[in-house]
């Protein structure tokens, strides 16, 4: 009777807000596909031309980004994988857990908003492409200056907007397609453009050692200064925000939505998919595409626009990398917004919260400097929620070797905990005083402001009970936990497992999708390796960007086709 009965509680409480059932884990694949898909995006062809712009040095580029990079893989598999597979919530249940309703509705407004202006960059990204084809001019100051780009802007924005309100499974599905062709179109454009460059260096369209590329790159692509003749940004900087980029996911916690449903503490390495094959690789190329792009056209890179960059890139493909690598990226952040929004406006749909934040959404994406301005803009908002992140790590990782306990504001029943509130605006206070004093590279704030919530949160947590055994209610979550694994396993006793799709046809088209990647790579190479003067380098360039752009079309046809295959196969 006492079983039934509590299957029947739990059978009212959204699944969302329980721990993930064990037979809803994902193995390592899941985790390496998904951060490939995430982190090779339309953002990469801003940042990498930033760090051009900002007058990175070759080998600090190379170096850095490699070092950051790694520090940011590791920060996913040894602080965010481990809380995540351990408790098997998401960030914003386990703050729920610990902080109550008052504290999780301020998290979730933040949210709404740095989520809002990272899709409404890529609104801006997107856009930039589509204005490219009406010959509008590049929008370059932090207002916009033409009225056609605000009406496409709009138009953009609003198919974003109805997707991401109504039809975000679709475009999920298609973003996993997406992280495999963008990887290599962005390893194309760069070879498409490198020939452009060495020959304005070299005065030969072939390099033929590695200190060659070292050459053209302090002469033409990171040259150490910016384009006004000052010294640019070092290596500590371009480790740092390596590292900070994706600081308000790994020590802002917020992939402990994504790792909950981990088998093993370890998949956090598999971040590191995303982190070098996106960031490392796709930054450097970024770079190659936005300094070939100037050569030609005999300005800097600060004078240009991703559309411009992807066009002379990559030709007509250019526009499908913009377009849709802003778009898929768009959506996914506009998803979250719409979702911290609907957990503030509980009486409200997420459809209806979505279109609401969308509006907003789109306004601010009339603004180019909220593409222009990336770099600053991700430090910053991880600022504003790695503090959070510092309040989760103390509570659940510090607190038991400290003898305080654990959820001792739920065991108090409080619903607006001071010292987690409390913690997070002195941390505030704390990170952005710092910046204003101007004592150490922005980049890197967010680590004195992690630690230095909690220690706060510590010292306020035990003030405020922390430090009371609370046996009966520790005893009573326990079983609690217990009975929802129970429940759990009954529920998903009758789970089908995936089928794999092993027709014919879809072993054809998943075959055609391979080729038409390993046929832009060919002649992508073609370019890069054997244009012995310009004018054999003009003709490969050519037919390169022919042929990209219909292996991309047979790409996205042949791999979307098999997707649906499996999909029907799997109902």
């Amino acid at each position: 009777m006492a079983e039934h009965q509590n299957n029947h509680a739990f059978s009212t409480i959204n699944e969302e807000q329980m721990p993930v059932a064990k037979a809803k884990l994902h193995g390592w694949k899941h985790f390496a596909g998904l951060y490939a898909g995430e982190h090779v995006a339309a953002t990469e062809f801003v940042i990498g031309a930033t760090f051009v712009a900002l007058g990175a040095a070759t080998k600090d580029i190379l170096l850095g980004l490699f070092i950051g990079n790694l520090l940011a893989m590791c920060s996913w598999w040894l602080l965010t994988a481990p809380i995540a597979v351990e408790t098997r919530l998401s960030l914003y249940n386990y703050l729920n857990k610990i902080a109550g309703n008052s504290m999780t509705k301020l998290y979730n407004w933040a949210n709404v908003g740095i989520f809002a202006v990272i899709s409404a960059a890529m609104i801006t990204v997107s856009s930039t492409a589509v204005r490219f084809l009406f010959d509008i001019p590049a929008q370059l100051n932090w207002y916009p200056s033409s009225f056609w780009f605000v009406a496409i802007v709009l138009a953009v924005g609003s198919i974003v907007v109805v997707v991401a309100m109504f039809g975000f499974s679709t475009v999920a599905d298609f973003s996993k397609l997406c992280a495999p062709w963008l990887f290599v179109i962005f390893i194309a454009g760069s070879f498409n453009l490198f020939p452009a460059l060495s020959n304005h260096v070299l005065g030969v369209t072939t390099m033929s050692s590695w200190s060659d590329f070292i050459t053209i790159g302090n002469s033409s692509i990171w040259t150490g200064t910016t384009s006004s003749g000052e010294p640019g940004i070092g290596l500590l900087e371009v480790i740092g925000f390596a590292w900070a980029a994706n600081s308000i996911t790994h020590f802002g916690l917020i992939d402990m939505a994504i790792f909950r449903f981990a088998k093993r503490k370890s998949y956090g390495l598999f971040s590191g998919v995303g982190m070098f094959f996106g960031h490392y690789l796709a930054w450097i190329s970024a770079g190659i595409m936005g300094a070939g792009a100037a050569v030609i056209l005999k300005t800097t890179i600060s004078h240009l626009d991703p559309g411009d960059v992807a066009y002379h890139a990559l030709g007509m493909t250019g526009f499908v990398i913009v377009i849709v690598a802003g778009w898929t990226t768009a959506n996914a952040n506009l998803y979250r917004a719409g979702l911290a929004a609907q957990s503030i406006f509980v009486n409200h749909s997420r459809e209806k919260t979505t279109a609401i934040v969308g509006m907003v959404t789109v306004i601010i994406a009339c603004f180019p400097f909220v593409f222009t301005q990336m770099l600053p803009l991700l430090t910053y908002a991880g600022l504003i929620v790695v503090p959070v992140g510092g309040i989760v790590f103390a509570e659940h990782v510090l607190f038991p070797k400290l003898g305080l306990t654990r959820y001792w504001a739920k065991y108090q029943n409080i619903s607006r905990s001071v010292p987690a509130i409390a913690s997070w605006l002195l941390a505030l206070v704390f990170g952005f005083g710092l910046n204003a004093l101007d004592i150490m590279s922005f980049y890197y704030l967010f680590i004195p402001t992690w630690m230095f919530s909690i220690v706060v949160y510590i010292l306020l947590a035990k003030r405020y009970g922390a430090g009371r055994p609370y046996e009966k209610e520790v005893a009573a979550e326990a079983l609690e936990q217990q009975q929802i694994e129970e429940y759990q396993a009954t529920l998903h006793e009758d789970v089908t497992p995936m089928v794999v799709d092993t027709s014919v046809l879809t072993k054809i088209l998943n075959m055609v999708s391979v080729i038409s990647l390993l046929l832009i790579f060919g002649f992508a190479c073609q370019v890069m390796f054997f244009s012995d003067d310009i004018d054999v380098y003009a003709d490969n360039k050519k037919q390169f960007e022919l042929y990209c752009f219909i292996c991309t079309i047979s790409y996205f046809l042949s791999s979307y086709w098999a997707l649906k295959r499996h999909k029907k196969v799997n109902k």
